[in-house]
């Protein structure tokens, strides 16, 4: 695992959770520190988008859709979390 590799990663907040991809920023003791990666863009606020970076390869990082990396919030994330590599952004 490598800084700005993309992963699929099970990300959880209080009881619910999903699978997504996630941008590795940093590993460190057991967990990764990561980015968002989303799909959903048009309905956020100005404010929100500024910080979204667009991932104009998103089919070469092996993504289905096109994406951004919502650098708004770093994410930490256990390594038994990451579910499967996909690319690099």
């Amino acid at each position: 695992m490598q800084m700005y590799d993309i992963y699929i990663a099970f990300v959880s907040w209080g009881s619910e959770g999903k699978r997504r991809p996630i941008l590795i920023l940093d590993e460190t003791a057991g967990n990764v520190k990561a980015f968002n990666i989303t799909t959903q863009y048009d309905g956020k606020s100005d404010a929100i988008r500024a910080k979204y970076f667009t991932i104009t390869e998103w089919k070469e990082a092996g993504l289905d859709r096109p994406s951004y990396i919502d650098t708004n919030n770093a994410v930490l994330i256990p390594l038994a979390a990451i579910c499967s590599a996909k690319g690099r952004a």
